[in-house]
């Protein structure tokens, strides 16, 4: 009875490893970045946002080019002013370089904003073909090699290119 009771014993000891061995989650890797930029809406966008941010480019270099104006203008002419022109023209100066500064901020704001608006359907539409690949391959996990640096990572473990074929990639 008591070696029925060993064996039976020693028996669900490798049921229950055997079983914890299969339970181990599958993970794969991607670069999500590279998937997106692969997309041909991707090129779109990124025609679309040059276009976006060369009106503030070029508004920037008008504002920069019309510092330059004056304070070259003020150079020359700053040892003939009396000390209130002299003022007055240093505070313009200083008002041009402020609204440059709050200008730079304000369209880096915009920019990030259109960039999300329009960056977010190819992201989404990513992350659903990823999500589809994952489950038809089995991968309880899928990390996004952009933000993570593996020190081992199995080639057969890279979805990339399954990703690109349910997106229609080549």
């Amino acid at each position: 009875m008591k070696n029925f009771l060993k064996v039976a014993l020693v028996a669900v000891c490798f049921l229950t490893i055997g079983n914890f061995a299969k339970a181990q989650s599958k993970i794969g890797y991607i670069n999500f970045d590279a998937l997106i930029g692969a997309m041909p809406e991707a090129k779109t966008v990124k025609t679309t946002l040059d276009t976006y941010s060369k009106q503030f480019t070029d508004e920037l270099a008008a504002m920069q080019t019309e510092l330059q104006t004056k304070g070259t203008e003020f150079q020359k002419t700053q040892a003939s002013m009396t000390d209130a022109a002299r003022s007055a023209k240093q505070a313009e100066l200083q008002d041009i370089q402020k609204r440059m500064q709050d200008y730079n901020t304000s369209a880096q704001q915009k920019f990030d904003e259109k960039s999300q608006e329009l960056i977010k359907p190819l992201s989404d539409k990513a992350r659903t073909a990823v999500e589809a690949v994952a489950k038809e391959k089995g991968y309880s996990y899928v990390m996004n090699s952009t933000q993570t640096q593996f020190v081992v990572a199995p080639p057969g473990d890279d979805l990339m290119e399954a990703a690109k074929a349910k997106l229609g990639i080549k």
